[in-house]
């Protein structure tokens, strides 16, 4: 019964999916949008289709067959720092199968986490659903403690060490490069080698992206201050080149624009459903390097909810069955509960030698968002 009803989720999930389209790149913090009542359009640049709820409720065997105005399991108000893009239609999906209708603001994940911080105990948010451990790890403090039983779901690296927040799915960073131009033997062995005067001019990041912050913090915590400012200051001296988004660095790096990029590594293969021939690869930073950081997309419930029973469910949902294929079969994203195939196209979570560092340590995102601004790398 559980293969048949992931299976069902699985084409649920394909035909919301179709509707859409692929990257988003993160915006400035828009008006709330509610998923569940009204067709959803998707904004950025390079997603411009529509979500039709009306699609998924043609073929999946838990959506009601009578229409409300009024949910049945009441309202959800979600902060995420994902692309709309990315989790619309598993948000969509939700509210099909719980009865709970979800109000969403997308942004910038720093964005929204500075904003729940200054909103304070008068926050409208329920749940945070953030991009990465740093962003999460900022909000701890105003996040209730998360059930034993949910927490042992994700392996303990993934998890929170306080309890207060659990990664949903997994994001390794990874030098996606122009196999035109280079091989796997030509590329560096450590992210700190992109200083070097043979890079110079040849690499793309996105400063302002949050996974990109997230591994600076993770610079700073692992190496010291020292090290993050140098490294920063070097990568600016020898001319890397800047985009505003992970999935333009990928297009430029395919494009033969700029010949390396720092991303995540599920980029590419959203980039390869589009050009199956692009002509790019991903290189992994070998034997522990910070380069070869894996992050989490997680979720974290607000002590200030207004409805806790609905976060609850909703951060329940995001490790269950339906969600966790999602994130494997469409996002391309490591999926964090045992039991659930990755995209074979991608290198197993199991084989990255990542770096010794708690993800819990990475909260300190307003230092790195200083140290960013004090060298020059955002405004």
């Amino acid at each position: 019964m559980k293969l048949v009803r992931s299976l069902m989720l699985l084409l649920c999930l394909s035909i919301v999916i179709a509707a859409c389209g692929g990257e988003a790149t993160p915006t400035a913090v828009p008006a709330p949008t509610t998923a569940a009542a009204t067709p959803t359009t998707v904004s950025a640049a390079e997603a411009t289709a529509t979500v039709e709820v009306t699609a998924v409720a043609e073929v999946s065997p838990t959506v009601p067959t009578t229409t409300t105005t009024e949910p049945a399991g009441g309202s959800l108000v979600v902060y995420s720092g994902r692309s709309e893009s990315l989790v619309a239609p598993l948000l969509e999906l939700f509210t099909q199968e719980t009865g709970i209708a979800v109000e969403v603001r997308y942004g910038d994940t720093a964005e929204m986490a500075a904003q729940i911080l200054e909103e304070g105990d008068n926050s409208p948010a329920d749940v945070f659903f953030g991009q990465d451990a740093g962003a999460l790890g900022a909000l701890s403090d105003r996040f209730v403690t998360l059930d034993r039983s949910l927490l042992n779901l994700v392996d303990p690296r993934f998890v929170s060490s306080e309890g207060t927040w659990v990664g949903a799915s997994g994001r390794a960073r990874v030098l996606v490069y122009n196999t035109d131009v280079l091989t796997s033997t030509d590329l560096p062995a450590s992210i700190l080698d992109l200083t070097k005067p043979e890079w110079k001019g040849r690499v793309a990041w996105a400063p302002t992206n949050g996974s990109l912050q997230a591994f600076v913090t993770a610079l700073r915590v692992s190496q010291g201050e020292d090290v993050a400012k140098q490294w920063l200051e070097g990568m600016i001296a020898n001319d890397v080149k800047v985009y505003e988004s992970n999935s333009a660095i990928v297009k430029a790096v395919a494009s033969g624009e700029v010949d390396t990029g720092l991303v995540n590594h599920y980029y590419l293969f959203a980039l390869k459903k589009e050009q199956p021939d692009a002509k790019a690869a991903n290189h992994y930073f070998g034997n522990g390097d910070i380069g070869s950081l894996v992050n989490v997309a997680g979720v974290g419930v607000l002590k200030t909810a207004k409805n806790p029973e609905a976060a609850q469910i909703f951060a329940n949902y995001l490790l269950s069955d339906g969600a966790q294929l999602y994130f494997a079969d469409k996002t391309n994203e490591y999926p964090l509960v045992a039991g659930i195939i990755t995209n074979p196209a991608i290198k197993p979570l199991g084989e990255i030698i990542t770096p010794n560092i708690d993800l819990s340590n990475l909260k300190d995102l307003q230092g790195t968002l200083e140290l960013l601004q004090d060298v020059g790398a955002i405004q």
